[in-house]
């Protein structure tokens, strides 16, 4: 083997921050450790979230609507701090020790939040519905939130780092690996749901059965697990250098722009500023080729007259096209980012709605006595999406290809866009179940009765839909934004992926609280009452099926006009 082909070409280095030997580090030797740590830290996140909302209701004694929204808001904010994580990865800690960092946080919260369901004094004393007088006091309710957002923090340095940290073991630069890339972003979310799988099925029945300490006692001992299998990786992992503030550069290009919004961008792009030095690029990052959209931002790199009798011309005055098209990058994600929002109300209904529709229904399995704890159903997203990585990986993309030439069957925007169309049948389908289950109260004056006898395997459809949008939609993204994202700035378009869900969250929470006041009124008892058998969440169903048709209609027309971002070169 030449010399020039023993290490990466793409800047990693290993452990000891010497250039990564291709054959001691990264590939499938490497990426075990970082699956097996994301397949605990899943099975940790969603052991304790999965019933939070129940946990809420019950032990807290919230009304259904504020426990709607309380999760929603948590759960928004985790996907809101992986910016502080990848901020930090990307100009800063790097992904390896940041990972390392959060994770610590990480564990600390879900073992502050164990402790607050076990301990006399600040675990909630409320047991049930019987309890109309019983509410959590602010002790009580203070440390379950600070555990819950201390989860929250320590989630924010690991969900941006840990797909890209898998991804880093490839190299760009050989045409092998970066192949053998694209299906690890399908293994990576394999492995995020059989951790969901065991947590949506054996740990909820715990918490149900057995007890809230130790339906979340076992998620913090998953947590420490992740820990240690992360770790256990450390001599094989490949890592990307971090560069110092790529947002400081972003900054120079707008000041840099402004300052020059009279100057005149030259039709001859060979005109404009790049350097063949090595602040052209962040360290560790190919330099960008120019593009011809957006081309107001081509004014910071125009040489202006003042700029070449300086021998040192400050960067906040002239940058490199290199800088310009960093910015040019995020600037052409954020209409595809955007779309994102929609698809995420409509996954957080998991969490939520879905749950709170699966508690009024016959959660007996079949004619046994066992019955399955509502929030369990999610176990069939799980399997929805175990079911359809293999077979999108194995027979679509292999028929794919032979239609379309495209070395992964479909592009990254195809994919998801398929994700965004078939989301919105889960909507429908919870949206008919609901007015059968409605039609059945009424019929029968079943309107006090806690269980209708419908079995709560109806709910099923709805959810292996929403698995089978995933495979598409959400894997296409992490795969998206990391491909489209500058060399330098991947955890930060990972988490700008992220923050989609985030609002997607935060979207479901004000659209309860729009609905809630405005079909309240007069008296009425609105779309989503405590007791659902007088509500209407079939309306709110329905107004979220519209909206994700109104939403693929507008991610056709921004797809169709987006531009691939073209890099230059390699780094060694």
């Amino acid at each position: 083997m030449a010399e020039d082909d023993v290490y990466t070409k793409d800047g990693t280095v290993d452990y000891r921050g010497n250039p990564a030997n291709k054959k001691k580090t990264g590939t499938w030797d490497a990426c075990p450790f970082i699956l097996g740590n994301e397949c605990s830290e899943r099975l940790a996140y969603y052991g304790m979230s999965t019933n939070l909302v129940l946990y809420f209701k019950v032990r807290l004694h919230q009304h259904s609507a504020t426990a709607s929204k309380n999760v929603s808001n948590w759960s928004g904010t985790c996907y809101i701090t992986p910016l502080i994580g990848a901020f930090l990865a990307d100009s800063y800690l790097g992904r390896y020790w940041t990972i390392a960092c959060f994770s610590i946080i990480y564990v600390i919260g879900m073992t502050l939040l164990t402790l607050s369901a076990s301990i006399p004094g600040i675990k909630p004393t409320c047991h049930g519905h019987g309890d109309e007088n019983c509410h959590a006091t602010t002790l009580e309710s203070a440390v379950c939130f600070l555990a819950l957002y201390l989860i929250a923090l320590g989630t924010g340095g690991i969900k941006p780092c840990v797909s890209s940290y898998g991804a880093d073991q490839f190299d760009d630069a050989d045409p092998d690996e970066k192949e053998r890339k694209s299906s690890f972003f399908n293994w990576f979310y394999f492995s995020i749901n059989i951790g969901a799988l065991i947590a949506s099925s054996l740990l909820v029945w715990i918490q149900d059965n057995v007890g809230w300490g130790w339906g979340f006692g076992i998620p913090a001992v998953a947590m420490a697990i992740a820990v240690v299998s992360f770790f256990s990786g450390t001599r094989l992992y490949r890592n990307q250098k971090p560069g110092g503030s790529s947002l400081t550069r972003i900054c120079q290009v707008v000041v840099a722009t402004i300052r020059k919004f009279h100057v005149q961008v030259p039709d001859d792009k060979s005109l404009l500023y790049e350097t063949s030095e090595t602040e052209s690029a962040i360290k560790g990052s190919r330099k960008l080729d120019h593009t011809n959209e957006l081309r107001f931002f081509d004014k910071a790199a125009v040489l202006a007259q003042s700029d070449k009798v300086k021998e040192s011309v400050s960067p906040w005055r002239l940058c490199t096209v290199t800088q310009v098209e960093e910015l040019k990058s995020i600037i052409r994600l954020l209409p595809i980012w955007a779309t994102g929002i929609i698809f995420a109300t409509v996954y957080g209904q998991m969490s939520t709605l879905f749950v709170l529709q699966g508690q009024t229904m016959n959660t007996h399995f079949g004619n046994s006595s066992f019955e399955i704890p509502p929030a369990s159903l999610s176990i069939f997203d799980t399997l929805s999406v175990i079911f359809w990585v293999p077979v999108y990986d194995r027979i679509i993309v292999p028929i794919a290809r032979k239609f379309s030439g495209h070395k992964n069957g479909l592009t990254q925007l195809q994919r998801m866009g398929i994700g965004l169309f078939i989301s919105i049948f889960s909507m429908v389908a919870a949206a008919i179940l609901e007015l059968i289950r409605l039609k059945v109260v009424r019929k029968h004056d079943y309107y006090q009765l806690e269980k209708i006898p419908i079995s709560i395997f109806w709910q099923v459809p709805q959810y292996f839909i929403i698995g089978c949008a995933e495979v598409f939609y959400f894997i296409g993204q992490l795969e998206f934004f990391y491909e489209q994202a500058p060399d330098a700035m991947r955890s930060f378009c990972s988490a700008l992926s992220l923050t989609t869900v985030a609002l997607g969250q935060y979207l479901s929470s004000l659209l309860v609280t729009i609905v809630t006041k405005i079909s309240t009124k007069n008296g009425s008892p609105g779309w989503i009452p405590d007791n659902l058998n007088y509500g209407h969440i079939d309306y709110f169903f329905w107004l979220l099926a519209a909206l994700s048709v109104l939403n693929l209609i507008a991610y056709l027309l921004v797809s169709m006009i987006y531009t691939y971002k073209r890099a230059m070169g390699t780094l060694r």
